[in-house]
Formats: C-alpha cells, sequence, structure tokens
C-alpha cells in the first residue's frame, strides 16, 4: 500500500502510488467464489467480470505514462545492473519497524487522496491477515510486503520500483500490461531475448529468472533469511501478475514454484483489497508488531 511521492526524482509520472494500486483493482478483479465457498477479501459482487476488461482505455494518463516508461526501460541488463547495486544490502542497518517509520517520508501531505501514512497501510494489510486468523509469519509478511517501496527515497524512478513485474531476457506475453510499449524497450530488437526460453531453461525455475526490477525483489532480499518459504514466495512475486493471476510463462517454473503458487494467490486479496480509510491505532497495535517482529527478525536488519 502506498501513498504519494514526496521526492524530485525525474520520471515521476503518478501523483500517487496509488494510481497503481487502483489500476490493479480494475486489471485484476477478485474472480467470483465457487458456489458455497466464502468470498474473498475484495470481492465486488456488484461488479461483472467484463466490467474490469477495457483497461487499457480506462486507465489514467498518468498511469499509461508509468507503463510506457516502465516498459521502454525495464531491460534486461538494466534489471541485472540494479542487482548488483542494491542486493548488497550496504545502504543502512535499522530494524523493520524503524523501517516502516522511514517509508512514512514518502507520504505528501499535499495529496488530496489520502492522509494515511505508510505504516498505517502496512498495518491495514497485516491487520486483515490477522483477523482472518492468518498464521503469525503471514502477518509479518504482509506488515513487511511493501517495505521495498523505500527506493524510491533513495532516488528511483517510479517505474523501478512499483508496477507489474515481468520476466526479462525473453519474449514478452502479450498478457502483461500494455505489451505495445514494450517495442520501444531495446530488448525488443534482440534476437537473444525474443524467445520462448530466451537466455534460460525450460523449468530453470523462477529463481533463476531475472524479473524486471522493483520493490518485490529488494524485499525479498532483505527478508530471505528470516521468513518461511512461503512468505518470501508472496514477498518475492506478489506484483508478478502475468504468472499468478494470468498463468504465463509456465515453462520456466520448476516444482517448487508450482507448489508455492497457492500461497501467492492466498496473498494478493490482501494485497490489493483491504484498504479503507479507517487508520488503524498505531499507538495500541505497535506492542503485538514489535513482539511479532522480534519472533523473526534480529533487531537490526540490512538494507
Amino acid at each position: 500500500m502506498s501513498s504519494a511521492i514526496a521526492t524530485s526524482t525525474s520520471n515521476q509520472p503518478l501523483q500517487s502510488l496509488d494510481e497503481v494500486e487502483d489500476f490493479y483493482k480494475t486489471r485484476y478483479p477478485e474472480p467470483m467464489p465457487a458456489a458455497g465457498a466464502v468470498p474473498k477479501v475484495g470481492y465486488a459482487p456488484e461488479k461483472k467480470t467484463e466490467e474490469f476488461r477495457n483497461y487499457e482505455a480506462d486507465a489514467r494518463p498518468t498511469v499509461r505514462e508509468f507503463y510506457r516508461l516502465n516498459h521502454t526501460f525495464q531491460t534486461y541488463d538494466f534489471s541485472a545492473t540494479k542487482r548488483k547495486e542494491f542486493l548488497g544490502l550496504n545502504r543502512m542497518t535499522m530494524g523493520i519497524w524503524d523501517a516502516a517509520e522511514y517509508l512514512n517520508k514518502l507520504v505528501d501531505d499535499s495529496d488530496p487522496d489520502t492522509d494515511m501514512s505508510q505504516l498505517e497501510h502496512l498495518l491495514q494489510t497485516a491487520e486483515h491477515l490477522r483477523s482472518d486468523g492468518q498464521p503469525r509469519w503471514m502477518i509479518l509478511t504482509g506488515f513487511v510486503h511493501d517495505l521495498g517501496k523505500i527506493l524510491c527515497l533513495w532516488g528511483e524512478p517510479q517505474w523501478a520500483v512499483v508496477g507489474d513485474t515481468f520476466p526479462t531476457g525473453c519474449a514478452y506475453s502479450q498478457k502483461i500490461v500494455f505489451p505495445k510499449f514494450f517495442e520501444a524497450n531495446p530488448d525488443s530488437q534482440n534476437p537473444r531475448f525474443q524467445t520462448r526460453n530466451g537466455v534460460y531453461k525450460e523449468g530453470c525455475g523462477l529463481d533463476a529468472v531475472n524479473l524486471s526490477w522493483g520493490h518485490d525483489e529488494y524485499i525479498y532480499h532483505v527478508c530471505k533469511d528470516y521468513l518461511p518459504l512461503s512468505g518470501l514466495y508472496m514477498l518475492r512475486y506478489h506484483s508478478f501478475y502475468p504468472w499468478h493471476r494470468e498463468g504465463e510463462y509456465g515453462h520456466l517454473l520448476n516444482d517448487q514454484d508450482r507448489s508455492h503458487l497457492k500461497w501467492v494467490h492466498a496473498f494478493n486479496p490482501y494485497d490489493l483489497y483491504t484498504k479503507s480509510h479507517a487508520k488503524p491505532d498505531v499507538k495500541a497495535l505497535r506492542p503485538f508488531y514489535e513482539e511479532l517482529i522480534a519472533e523473526f527478525f534480529p533487531a537490526k536488519v540490512r538494507w
């Protein structure tokens, strides 16, 4: 969950990162539950599936520009370069709760659409997981899942932090949002990157695939020594909609990926549909989350 960017970084088409998340809800509506099943978080029975399908025509101009930049500049080499730049985790050392408070710098008081802090948005996600009786590791995963957006505070443009992720180094799926924008991506002119497998081997597993760079990959590496594998899949792939919502890139999966897809599916409704205007009581909730954090994380972690 996110709010407006308060930095002066270039290539920032969005007035608020919420614009991308609002677009997700149009592009990826919750499916109708099976007969007799309990509706998932965010299910809207008054909306028919066909109402969501004209997402390209209905997208805000700022969202279209965001995806144009994202699809133009997210190349295989760019993704590899960013991994080298950030995954050494040598920017700073701080605790998880401190990182959530640090992320609050992304709040822009001039944003007319929200006065919710980043920490409050994280607590909304985690509290919905908690109210549904989800395991403690999953509640904590919900709390930390967007902390990677601190990349925006370190000068990264929005298109290199948020948005749907996709594999680089192989052919683009036509089910990726706004696929036409890939025509301006240099990789689209490189035959090595435009076969079905590209630089990868069939069944290599997603861990071997360089997805487009963003906050998912970053927070996964921050947390990979501390959370269970199911939670790490939620962190690393919650924006990989071409896989978990469109069913694409199955030829690159291994058995571990296939077995953990259910956890990414389980997390997705909490990621997209738990926002509300009711603010959580940060002061009252802090002791519970500090105890929960201490159960899984050391006092300080590397960022």
